[in-house]
Formats: C-alpha cells, structure tokens, sequence
C-alpha cells in the first residue's frame, strides 16, 4: 500500500519513508554507544511498535534481545483513558535487565506512563523509553522519553504501524489521514 491507494483518505504524507529509515538509523547508533557494555532488551509495544521494532532492530550493532507486550487502554474512540489491561504480556523476566520500551507513538502518555512504572517494579536495572513520534500538545502527563524520533502536531497520522480502524497500518510512511474518514 502506498500513498496512491489511499485517494482522499489521505490529507498529507508528514514523513517519508527516508526521513523515518534515516531517523531510525541515528537512534540505532545512539543505543550502541549507551548500551555498549549493558544486556538490553528491547520491549515492543503491539500492534503499533511492530514495523519500528523490525527497522530498529535491524540498525542496531549490538546484540539486542527481543520481546513483545500488548496492552489495550479503556477510553472511547481514538482517546485513551490511562486504565490499562495486559493482554499478551513478556516471556522474559526482567530481573537486573535494561529494558528499552519500543513505541510506535507517544500521545497522552497515559498508557506509556502506567507501562513504564509496570516493568520498572519487575526488578530491572533501568527502564527508557524510545518512540519513533511523539506529540507534545496531546500531553495529559509527563512520560520520560529518552529516544524521540521526532515530535509531530497533535493530529491523527496513520502508517509505518499506525492506524485507524485497523487499516493503514502498512504504509511505509506516516501521513494525516483526513478527517473525513474518522468523522464520520
């Protein structure tokens, strides 16, 4: 799927496929030089994290563990409300590990917020956070990021694993979707 299959649902594409690869590979290069004597393990957040998990993974020099969660928040809409259920939790215990959480999108920090504090009271060494986007004006509480990719309007974007309705998820870039399409 690319931008020509979407028609009118797409308003505008905000970041191209390169500037996200380019992006992705100087976040690799920072977590090689701040975790170069450290056992990390990377903690995708699905369905979102998958595409910049698979993309950051493979930029990184390290040897890097993987592992998935999936968490849905209650909230209506395209709202969350920070009420947190675990639906598909680690594999891996995360005693005296550096967990790197692997975020697609940081938007009320609700969610991020209550996962972050989660894994840290599993006993691990330290806990960060990396998003490929995170919005700053839809900010309900402050989440520490370590790795942002880049910082975008608080409008509703879809592609490179994000999406409305479960569509649009593959896109290799990541684009406003029109509102006529969540509006409705």
């Amino acid at each position: 799927m690319d931008a020509s299959d979407m028609g009118a649902d797409l308003k505008k594409v905000l970041l191209s496929a390169d500037d996200i690869s380019t992006r992705l590979a100087e976040m690799a290069a920072q977590v090689d030089e701040d975790y170069a004597d450290k056992d990390v393990l990377l903690v995708g957040v699905l369905k979102g994290a998958a595409l910049v998990m698979a993309d950051f993974v493979r930029a990184l020099h390290l040897p890097a563990q993987m592992d998935w969660m999936a968490v849905s928040s209650y909230g209506s809409g395209t709202k969350s409300s920070g009420v947190v259920r675990i639906i598909k939790d680690l594999d891996t215990d995360l005693t005296g590990r550096h967990v790197l959480v692997v975020e697609d999108i940081i938007d009320s920090g609700l969610t991020l917020s209550w996962l972050v504090a989660n894994l840290s009271s599993r006993g691990a060494a330290s806990v960060e956070v990396l998003a490929l986007l995170r919005k700053p004006d839809a900010a309900k509480v402050h989440v520490d990021v370590r790795y942002t990719g880049f910082e975008i309007p608080d409008e509703f974007v879809v592609g490179y694993g994000l999406d409305y309705a479960e569509h649009y998820r593959g896109l290799p870039f990541v684009g406003t979707l029109a509102p006529h399409v969540y509006e409705s």
